[in-house]
């Protein structure tokens, strides 16, 4: 396999890993540990060191890993964005239900998610479940690999008009997801008693959970010359993923710099929560590392006014089967480079400034990029560099990878977008 390909699979490795924005918080705090990362909790004083490499996690799902340089007035933070969670279909606190001689699990859409993506697909659950342990309450990761849920599709006999019109799935009766033939026993609760024995704990251990449907179908390289990866939760764990791969390289550990990677949970659902980029939780981390280096207040917004930030989320690679849901003008291809993200109502949150900043590193990386916009008459996404640019008055460019089918439950993109886009993140941290 070349270096790319490396790379990618490496990427599809850490996905696979985790199958919740929970599992991807501790794939990520991992590889932090095992690369000479210390975890600070946020309770706890800190005592942080020069050339020192420290991580927190908030709520088990959102995790920021930085490192300490040797003057921050003077050099400012690197900060690089991304989020942990993904749209897909979370299971209700109520979740078990029966219908005739079948036991199905309610779900609710989160974000926006492609429903029809999770049609006809091998499912099973994970997330995080806290339960009573010797008085107390903790919380514990569950992933359930066996697949034992399925959302099948009606027959085209009774939908025949399912290819011209779309598959439509009413949210409230038509996505519970079907769990096994029921028995005698009704009202039986199937989701607690799997978690108990799951977790080796009585059912009436369990005080409440968050758990998720995810795919059982690991990632793969695909493409004539394996020049495509296809996985669940492309946007935004490849993100994640490439800023912590440039984090821990040699070149960023030796840099001598405040190196930061802060990756979110809740930014689908727009990330106003305590642990979500329109919260708290970076601001808290960069004054705590200041007041912890004795940095006066003053001087401290001296460092956020020479700090820079990558606001990293996948963008839209060009369809050649839908060439008219694109700018023509700005159709950014797979395998063709990082994109730069711009829209004038900052959406995102690019400017000429900061763009110019990131074409200057994909240039001193000898990488490619391209630049997008969305078409004026289609609404606009949007990612953490608003807010986050917006609440520390920090400069920021929105970047990504460019993929096809955006928050299905089944993604593909580029294996040298990936490797690309990784180069770039070096660049930024060295």
């Amino acid at each position: 396999m070349s270096s790319a390909q490396q790379h990618a699979r490496a990427l599809l490795d850490y996905i696979d890993s985790s199958p919740s924005p929970w599992h991807a918080a501790r794939t990520t705090s991992k590889i932090l540990n095992n690369n000479g990362f210390c975890e600070l909790l946020e309770a706890d004083a800190w005592s942080i060191k020069t050339r020192g490499r420290y991580y927190v996690i908030r709520d088990d799902s959102s995790i920021i890993a930085f490192t300490i340089g040797d003057n921050l007035p003077k050099e400012g933070f690197r900060l690089i964005g991304a989020h942990t969670d993904s749209p897909g279909l979370r299971v209700k606190q109520k979740p078990d239900s029966q219908s005739g001689v079948f036991n199905r699990v309610g779900v609710e859409v989160y974000g926006g998610a492609i429903l029809a993506t999770f049609t006809d697909r091998d499912l099973s659950l994970a997330g995080r479940v806290h339960i009573k342990e010797n008085g107390a309450l903790s919380s514990k990761l569950v992933h359930f690999k066996k697949p034992f849920l399925r959302l099948p599709n009606l027959a085209i006999h009774m939908n025949p008009k399912v290819n011209t019109d779309g598959l439509k799935l009413n949210k409230q009766t038509e996505l519970p997801l079907l769990l096994s033939i029921a028995n005698e026993q009704l009202n039986e609760q199937k989701i607690p008693n799997l978690l108990a024995a799951e977790l080796g704990i009585n059912v009436g251990d369990i005080s409440a959970w968050e758990l998720h449907a995810c795919d059982t179908q690991t990632g793969a390289i695909y493409g004539l010359n394996d020049e495509f990866y296809a996985n669940s939760q492309l946007d935004n764990l490849a993100s994640c993923h490439a800023g912590l791969s440039a984090l821990i390289s040699d070149s960023s550990l030796n840099s001598g710099q405040f190196n930061v990677c802060a990756f979110f949970d809740h930014e689908e659902i727009g990330s106003n929560s305590h642990k979500g980029a329109d919260g708290s939780f970076l601001p808290d981390v960069l004054e705590r590392i200041a007041d912890s280096l004795n940095v006066f207040p003053e001087e401290y917004k001296r460092a956020l006014s020479k700090s820079f930030m990558l606001s990293a989320d996948m963008a839209h690679a060009y369809h050649p089967n839908f060439p008219n849901a694109y700018e023509p003008e700005h159709k950014v291809l797979v395998n063709q480079g990082p994109v730069i993200k711009v829209n004038v109502n900052i959406r995102y949150a690019s400017n000429s400034a900061s763009q110019a900043r990131f074409i200057q590193l994909c240039e001193q990386a000898d990488v490619p990029y391209q630049q997008y916009s969305h078409r004026s008459d289609i609404g606009c996404g949007s990612t953490i560099g608003p807010m986050t640019s917006a609440q520390l008055g920090i400069n920021t460019v929105d970047v990504g990878c460019p993929m096809w089918a955006m928050h299905s439950i089944r993604e593909s993109a580029g294996v040298l977008d990936h490797h690309y886009i990784t180069r770039v993140f070096q660049q930024f941290y060295c």
